[in-house]
């Protein structure tokens, strides 16, 4: 990545997402090296970094179920008072 390589123990079976993971950051640092001509390649890779975090978080937070699951309780709660009472 960005000119280095960096040694790593994988399984074979995710060996296609690791290098496509690669050539994502590769993607990202060739575009904000081509931007930001003046910037360290270490400032560059912090930049790749915060926005593939923040890409992360972002899809993190669209996937909490955790409010619907919790809403889900409540409804069963009252479900199951409504049809004791019956």
């Amino acid at each position: 990545m960005a000119g280095s390589n960096y040694p790593l123990t994988i399984r074979r079976e995710d060996e296609q997402m690791v290098r496509e993971a690669a050539k994502q950051i590769n993607n990202r640092f060739y575009e904000f090296r081509e931007r930001y001509r003046d910037l360290s390649t270490e400032s560059i890779m912090t930049m790749v970094a915060y926005l593939f975090a923040l890409e992360a978080l972002r899809q993190k937070a669209r996937n909490d179920t955790m409010p619907y699951a919790d809403r889900i309780a409540e409804l069963t709660t009252l479900l199951d008072d409504y049809f004791r009472e019956q």
